[in-house]
């Protein structure tokens, strides 16, 4: 079956970020994700799950392991397993990104209080 935004299931995160459903399985997530500009997602990490980010439109910048690391449209990046991590919009405009993770993040996320 095709799957896009228009037909996945959607749900709102953090501080009015949106994510569409495109995959979801216990062995691999795939989300389309949105995140308005100034915002952030908490820090945390996944006992089992890589997972890789394909920015689509705009940039990112993902704090990993207390490293900062921009990655723009068309660029993408993979975290391992036990990587502290989190990713941000400091720009003006909207970011469109995919992550995939495997296997899922389901029950996975531990969020790090700093």
């Amino acid at each position: 079956m095709i799957q896009s935004k228009n037909n996945s299931k959607h749900y709102i995160w953090g501080n009015s970020c949106d994510s569409w459903i495109l995959n979801d399985s216990a062995q691999l997530s795939v989300k389309q994700e949105k995140m308005p500009a100034g915002t952030a997602e908490k820090l945390h990490f996944h006992e089992t799950a890589e997972q890789v980010f394909y920015i689509l439109k705009g940039e990112a910048v993902f704090d990993i392991n207390n490293e900062k690391i921009p990655v723009k449209a068309g660029e993408s990046i993979s975290i391992q397993p036990k990587s502290e991590h989190r990713i941000s919009n400091e720009s003006k405009d909207e970011l469109e990104f995919l992550v995939i993770s495997s296997p899922s993040t389901h029950n996975d996320r531990i969020e790090i209080e700093k």
